[in-house]
């Protein structure tokens, strides 16, 4: 069994238009959005084997705010610069060369191809992940090169609006 959880980054600030889209900074509520997600998380019990995060500077703060609440070492979050701007193709690429030794991998990137890639993964199908959404899916295989469009099996899809 393998289990895949896609997190989009947490809202990020668009204050300094100057900014290239890669160094913009969480905003307030991406601050707040982030460590809320991660207790939800808590409470489901996820202990990803691995973390891969885009290196975007939004990306890699959503992934290490979340890390410190699910108690992942932070140090241990792979940055994976393919993930920035990657399409879907390049996304399960990146998954279909996981080590067979990891069951749980969370992904942490952007839209609009996370949306199209959990859309891809299972029956379930969500019109957005808003930011710092989480969508998990579960996978009968013994190996990541099986993971195929269509072949999971949904688990929940999370997001901060759903706790007020």
């Amino acid at each position: 069994m393998k289990r895949i959880y896609l997190v989009r980054h947490a809202k990020s600030s668009w204050k300094n238009p100057d900014l290239a889209d890669f160094d913009r900074p969480l905003n307030s509520r991406g601050k707040h959005d982030a460590p809320l997600m991660g207790k939800q998380l808590t409470k489901k019990k996820v202990k990803p084997d691995i973390i891969i995060c885009s290196p975007a500077k939004r990306a890699l703060r959503t992934a290490t705010i979340i890390a410190n609440e699910i108690d992942f070492p932070k140090n241990k979050i792979v940055v994976k610069d393919s993930l920035y701007g990657a399409s879907v193709s390049t996304i399960l690429n990146i998954i279909q060369y996981l080590d067979d030794s990891v069951n749980d991998v969370m992904l942490v990137g952007h839209n609009p191809e996370f949306t199209s890639l959990a859309n891809r993964l299972s029956d379930y199908q969500v019109e957005n992940m808003p930011t710092c959404s989480v969508f998990c899916v579960d996978f009968e295989i013994q190996s990541w090169q099986d993971v195929k469009k269509g072949s999971g099996i949904f688990k929940f899809f999370d997001y901060p609006k759903k706790h007020g």
